[in-house]
């Protein structure tokens, strides 16, 4: 599977680059048909301590994209609850193709 990442206001780091993929290849394992994922990782100015670092993941697979994004306090928040986003919109995916 591809990854590409790409940082908006934000300096690469590649400690989040090898948290991102370690989740990603568990994913991958699970869900063979995935083909790339783009990651964006976005720093915004809020008033809530709480929000602030964005991680968008996008999934290439055959059929739709899928889309998951959440803001946290800090990144590793941000991949663990989009990540578990994906998890969920991935098993959907998969019982809708077993009814068929």
């Amino acid at each position: 599977m591809q990854i590409i990442y790409e940082y908006h206001d934000v300096t690469s780091s590649d400690r989040l680059e090898t948290m991102v993929k370690e989740k990603l290849d568990r994913l991958k394992e699970k869900n063979d048909m995935l083909i790339r994922a783009d990651v964006f990782f976005k720093e915004e100015n809020t008033s809530s301590d709480e929000t602030g670092k964005i991680c968008n993941i996008r999934l290439s697979l055959p059929g739709p994209r899928l889309f998951a994004e959440s803001s946290h306090e800090n990144f590793e928040n941000a991949i663990a609850d989009t990540i578990n986003e994906l998890e969920r919109q991935l098993s959907k995916r998969k019982e809708k193709m077993r009814e068929y």
